[in-house]
C-alpha cells in the first residue's frame, strides 16, 4: 500500500476533492513540534496537503500529545478551568481546542454510525440545565444493548418531537433485525414514536419505577406493542436481558454523567448554551 492511497484533496473547488489516492503525489516534508511530516500535492489543483489536513490537528501550533491530553481530560469529567490549570494552557486556548475536537468528533459520529444491527434497543432521558436552572433541557439517548453502542442522542425539551426524533435517528441509521426488543421508561410519547417508526413487528415495553425516599420500592413492567408470547421469545433470544428492563441505558446515563462535568449532579460547572452542551456531548459520545 502506497503512502498516497489514503490521501485525498480537501480543496472545496477541486474536481479531485474527496477521492483518496487519485492524482496525489509526494511533495517533500515539513517540520512540526511532533517531528517531520510528509507533504503531498494534488496534481489537479496543485494544492498541498498532509496527514493532518481535514483533521482536528490541522494548523495547530502544539504537539498532538498536548491536544489529546486536553481532550482526554475533558471526557473524564474535568472542567475547562481545571483542564487549563492541569495542562498549563490558558482557558481560551483549551476552549478553542475543545471546539476543534468536538467538531471532529461530530463528523466522525455522523460518518461511522451507520448500518449497525438493531436487536435490542433501550432509550431514556437525562435532565440538566444551560445558562441557569430556569432553563431545563433533556438529553435523549439510546443504546443498542447487544453491541453496547450509544446509537443516537438529541438535546432539547422533554416533548414528543424529541422522543420521536431520537427513535427516528437510530432507525434510519441502523438495520432492524428480526423482531427487536425495545424498552424505555414511562414517557408517554415513546409509544407513538415506536409504533410509527418501527412498526408492530417489534416488542416494546415500558419500565415504571416507583421511588420513596430516593429508593426504588416498586418496578412495574407494561408491554405496549406485541403479545406476551412474542416478548417471551425475544427475551429467550436476548443474550443480555432476562426480563424487560432499562438497566443498560441507565448505566450509559451514569457513564455520560461521569464523563461530562456539565451533566454531573450538583456540579459547579454548567454549559452557557445548548450548542456548547451539544458539542461536548458529541465529544463524549465519540470517546
Amino acid at each position: 500500500m502506497n503512502a498516497t492511497d489514503g490521501m485525498a484533496c480537501a480543496t472545496p473547488e477541486c474536481a479531485n476533492r474527496g477521492r483518496p489516492g487519485l492524482n496525489i503525489v509526494g511533495f517533500g516534508s515539513f517540520a512540526t513540534k511532533s517531528g517531520r511530516r510528509r507533504r503531498y500535492r494534488c496534481t489537479v489543483c496543485r494544492g498541498t496537503l498532509s496527514t493532518n489536513t481535514g483533521t482536528a490537528y490541522s494548523g495547530l501550533r502544539c504537539t498532538r500529545r498536548e491536544f489529546d491530553q486536553v481532550a482526554g481530560l475533558r471526557v473524564e469529567g474535568v472542567s475547562i478551568s481545571a483542564t487549563a490549570r492541569v495542562t498549563g494552557h490558558s482557558r481560551n486556548t483549551v476552549a478553542r481546542w475543545l471546539e476543534r475536537a468536538s467538531t471532529a468528533a461530530s463528523r466522525f459520529n455522523d460518518l461511522m454510525l451507520h448500518d449497525f444491527d438493531l436487536i435490542e434497543l433501550q432509550a431514556d432521558e437525562v435532565c440538566t440545565f444551560v445558562g441557569n436552572k430556569n432553563t431545563t433541557v433533556w438529553l435523549f439517548a439510546t443504546i443498542e444493548v447487544s453491541s453496547r453502542l450509544w446509537a443516537s442522542s438529541i438535546l432539547g425539551r422533554r416533548a414528543d418531537r424529541n422522543a420521536r426524533g431520537v427513535i427516528e435517528d437510530v432507525v434510519c441509521r441502523g438495520r432492524v433485525v428480526g423482531c427487536p426488543l425495545i424498552a424505555t421508561d414511562g414517557f408517554e410519547y415513546y409509544v407513538g414514536a415506536v409504533r410509527d417508526l418501527v412498526g408492530s413487528t417489534c416488542v416494546y415495553g415500558q419500565v415504571l419505577k416507583t421511588r420513596r425516599n430516593n429508593r426504588v420500592v416498586r418496578v412495574e413492567r407494561r408491554v405496549k406493542i406485541g403479545p406476551a408470547d412474542r416478548l417471551k421469545a425475544a427475551l429467550l433470544e436476548s443474550e443480555d436481558s432476562e426480563t424487560l428492563n432499562t438497566s443498560f441505558i441507565e448505566r450509559l446515563n451514569l457513564t455520560i454523567r461521569q464523563a461530562s462535568a456539565y451533566l454531573r449532579r450538583r456540579s459547579p460547572c454548567h454549559a452557557r448554551g445548548a450548542d456548547q452542551l451539544r458539542s461536548h456531548v458529541e465529544l463524549v459520545r465519540c470517546h
